[in-house]
């Protein structure tokens, strides 16, 4: 099965690729491997801001962690000229969650975006 037949099996569709909203660049390539740069968590097109712990609930944490994953496939689609398929393994994921500090669900948030 394809990365597309995956992604429609799912239900996903994947979002242009961000505009930067600063100066940086949304991913470079060296070889055979492309870095991303950091995207933020959006929900209806707006920034998913809170804080796990405080006033947003793991499982809200874990959905925006899943839309943040879903921006970085279509920012990795056009680093890889619109072939998803090139892609043979995602090699490292780091995710950053704003929490209070007895916040210690951390983990399950950022299974939102592996899975």
């Amino acid at each position: 099965m394809s990365v597309y037949d995956q992604l429609q099996a799912l239900n996903i569709q994947l979002p242009a690729a961000a505009v930067p909203a600063a100066a940086y660049v949304p991913f470079v390539q060296t070889g055979n491997l492309v870095f991303l740069s950091g995207h933020i968590a959006k929900k209806e097109g707006q920034v998913w801001a809170g804080q796990l712990g405080a006033n947003i609930s793991t499982e809200e944490g874990k959905q925006a962690a899943r839309a943040v994953a879903i921006d970085l496939l279509g920012t990795l689609q056009v680093a890889c000229g619109g072939a998803l398929n090139r892609v043979q393994r995602i090699i490292k994921v780091m995710s950053l969650v704003n929490s209070t500090p007895s916040f210690t669900e951390q983990h399950l948030v950022t299974n939102g975006c592996s899975s």
